[in-house]
């Protein structure tokens, strides 16, 4: 694990969050906002801008006072987690309300993207997430029939 993810739990306090924690993690309790902001790291030794993301995530929490409760998910528990989070790029941060994904950021992003669709996840009539469809390309070879 890198400096900057470490410094996560033991500067910022974020928990480290496991499939055995997931659920208890995304039921705020008394007083807790609804909203979860979750931080799939994958290895940062392949992934460099993991760490561009780890020193990000608590700008974030600063920016959006109190409205998130944050966790990183564990390495050992991406692979079980990532699908049930729409994760598909590592680095991302999920945004959650409960059980509901309503967004995905992958990668660094422009300070204000993050901003912008933090902001949308907050409303009350936020949308679940829906990931981008994919374009299958198939390739079709034709003959010309003499």
């Amino acid at each position: 694990m890198s400096a900057l993810i470490a410094a996560l739990a033991s500067r910022h306090g974020l928990p480290t969050i496991d499939a055995d924690t997931f659920d208890a993690f995304l039921a705020p309790a008394a007083g807790e906002p609804d909203h979860a902001l979750l931080f799939f790291t994958g290895d940062p030794d392949q992934r460099r801008d993991s760490g561009d993301v780890a020193v990000v995530l608590p700008e974030l929490l600063s920016a959006f006072q109190g409205r998130f409760r944050a966790g990183v998910i564990a390495r050992s528990a991406e692979a079980a987690l990532r699908a049930r989070c729409r994760v598909e790029v590592f680095p991302s941060l999920v945004a959650l309300r409960g059980q509901t994904v309503l967004d995905v950021l992958p990668r660094i992003r422009d300070w204000s993207e993050y901003l912008d669709r933090l902001e949308a996840a907050l409303r009350e009539d936020a949308p679940a997430f829906a990931a981008p469809s994919r374009i299958e390309i198939t390739a079709n070879a034709r003959r010309d029939e003499a």
